[in-house]
């Protein structure tokens, strides 16, 4: 009978990590992670975040965003000099979706353009993050949902 027990515990313990470490755990833009990052309607209109020196416009094309779907990325950067390209990671708030890079061109002073898809999460979950990486100026995080 011990046996049985401990053989039921660890079964318990071994799905409970497969749950932890599996499933996704959904946070709201709102949440611990994404404190002062406010969510944005990037199906209509481009998306601003405030820098310690100036913004960062995200426009993401075309419009609605879906999952699946080669996209065009664009980033305008003004008060924040710039020495390298802007890049841009993806990823989904409380689940590690793989990398998801775009590299950015410049395509004129202070704008940069590149191109990425988004893929559809299998849960469902429509909420992505885009981080807009200045290097050695800072970070810019939108939050937004795709349509799948």
């Amino acid at each position: 009978m011990i046996k049985k027990i401990t053989i039921t515990r660890g079964l318990s313990g071994v799905l409970l990590l497969l749950a932890v470490t599996v499933l996704p755990i959904p946070v709201a833009a709102g949440g611990k992670e994404n404190r002062g990052i406010t969510k944005c309607d990037i199906h209509h209109v481009a998306c601003v975040q405030t820098l310690a020196q100036g913004t960062v416009t995200l426009n993401i094309l075309p419009k609605p965003v879906k999952a699946m779907a080669d996209l065009t990325f664009q980033v305008a950067i003004t008060g924040v000099p710039t020495l390298q390209n802007p890049f841009i990671d993806l990823s989904m708030p409380g689940m590690y979706m793989g990398p998801n890079h775009v590299t950015l061109e410049p395509v004129s002073p202070g704008k940069y353009e590149g191109t990425g898809i988004f893929v559809r999460c299998p849960t469902g979950i429509t909420l992505w993050r885009a981080t807009v990486t200045i290097p050695e100026k800072g970070t810019a995080h939108f939050i937004f949902d795709v349509i799948y």
